[in-house]
């Protein structure tokens, strides 16, 4: 390598440190930290309230006529009530976790602020619902229409500012003091009291704002003017394209991509699932580009980190089948069974993916390619929009296709890692040729020094 070629690497690695310093920072930010742990606090709650909205929607034909055979016309009917106690207060749970996150970042138990996040929450949304005529105001309720997936963006600004509003006074000991002697549950309540005030009255006059001057909730305005448009940017094609190579990118860099990038857009694109979810319960027909959006969370986990982020299953089928280096054939065995649940870290670290110039162009197109194909199957019909129907992210291919949208979407799974095995496979053999060439040379030098050691060993004879 030239001094020039090797001063121009430096100079770009340094342009690049810096821009990951400035990207580590804000992602590592105590409130990014927030938004990320606290929404993993209804990962359980989408998983198993999944199982039973897949007992109602199991998607085989003539199961519901058979259902409805046994158990009659209201069979489903329970399993909706844990889908209503699970997808539809997400928000609610989201509020809490972010506020409680956020305070157990400061150092403090954050127990009390998940609380007092709920309780804002409740507090600027309506307190009825509008009975079937449309006229009548059925009071003494909780709506849960905007604690599901329409209040996604309005917990997370409740849940930052009730952490940030509650660690403040705790740091600066605006508190209620009791003696030692009193029990320490007792104390923390007392504690709470002041932050608590603070809070409450800032929800109370936030109802009376939004209320006089909009005519809506805070919720119902936060969903207008903001979620609304996020979930629109996140539904086009380029939204997905920049999810998919965000992802990829952070990954090629050293950070982890998906924590970050849907510690972020998770929450958006799983609003956007439960739309199409409410719209299937209302009893409507699901129409890409029309009621329906596509990009979901089914979209990205099923499709553009299947297999692992940057969708290296393709790599890793590459390996098993073609290798002629050491190094891709062991990598390829040890990196199959993990690959099939999309855990892909052995090959990222191993392979390496990972600042390698080689593999950072299938890296990234393989998940952009992808986004073509989904995105145009099911805006075309060929695939049905998704459901609010999640798995866990380990669910293997085909299976975790065909429960979140039939045998469509598990052959277009296929078609997919069929596609990344092409753009894998002509950088997977350059990068073994070069592995198998430093095989060799390897080898070669340990041959001669062993002949050298032998040589020198040889007893001198007069």
């Amino acid at each position: 390598m030239s001094t020039q070629t090797a001063d121009k690497k430096a100079a770009f690695m340094a342009k690049l440190d810096a821009v990951l310093a400035v990207v580590l920072k804000v992602v590592n930010s105590k409130s990014i930290v927030a938004i990320k742990e606290g929404f993993m606090l209804t990962m359980p709650l989408t998983i198993i309230g999944s199982v039973f909205l897949l007992l109602a929607f199991i998607p085989i034909d003539g199961y519901g006529d058979f259902m409805t055979g046994i158990f009659g016309a209201e069979w489903s009917t329970p399993l909706f009530q844990v889908v209503g106690a699970t997808f539809d207060i997400l928000a609610l749970i989201g509020a809490f976790g972010i506020a409680y996150t956020y305070v157990k970042y400061e150092g403090h138990v954050g127990t009390n602020a998940g609380v007092l996040a709920v309780v804002s929450l409740l507090i600027v949304s309506n307190g009825f619902v509008m009975a079937p005529d449309g006229i009548t105001k059925v009071g003494g309720v909780i709506p849960k229409e905007y604690l599901g997936g329409k209040g996604m963006i309005a917990a997370i600004i409740i849940g930052l500012v009730v952490g940030k509003i509650y660690a403040m006074a705790l740091n600066r000991n605006w508190v209620i003091k009791l003696p030692d002697s009193v029990p320490e549950g007792v104390a923390n309540a007392f504690k709470s009291l002041i932050p608590g005030f603070l809070i409450i009255s800032l929800a109370f006059l936030t109802f009376i704002f939004f209320n006089a001057g909009f005519d809506q909730t805070f919720i119902e305005t936060i969903y207008t003017i903001l979620q609304t448009p996020l979930q629109n940017m996140s539904d086009s094609f380029w939204g997905a394209l920049s999810i998919a190579l965000l992802i990829s990118l952070l990954w090629w860099c050293g950070v982890h991509g998906p924590v970050i990038v849907m510690g972020i857009m998770g929450p958006i694109v799983t609003a956007n699932g439960l739309h199409n979810q409410a719209l299937i319960n209302a009893g409507e027909t699901l129409v890409a580009g029309g009621n329906a959006k596509i990009v979901t969370n089914q979209f990205v986990d099923q499709f553009l980190t299947v297999g692992g982020s940057g969708l290296t299953f393709g790599l890793v089928c590459c390996m098993v089948m073609f290798a002629r280096s050491a190094q891709m054939k062991q990598l390829g065995r040890l990196s199959f069974v993990p690959g099939i649940f999309n855990i892909n870290e052995p090959v990222i670290f191993a392979t390496p993916i990972i600042f390698n110039p080689i593999m950072f162009i299938p890296f990234v197109l393989a998940p952009a390619l992808s986004v073509c194909m989904v995105y145009a199957a099911v805006n075309m019909g060929i695939v049905g929009p998704f459901s609010a129907i999640q798995v866990p992210w380990t669910t293997p291919i085909v299976l975790s296709g065909f429960i979140v949208g039939g045998w469509t979407a598990a052959v277009l799974q296929v078609g997919v890692l069929i596609m990344t095995i092409c753009v894998y496979f002509p950088f997977f053999k350059y990068q073994d040729k070069l592995n198998a060439a430093e095989e060799h040379q390897a080898k070669r030098q340990e041959e001669q020094r062993q002949q050298e050691e032998q040589s020198g060993a040889q007893p001198v004879t007069s």
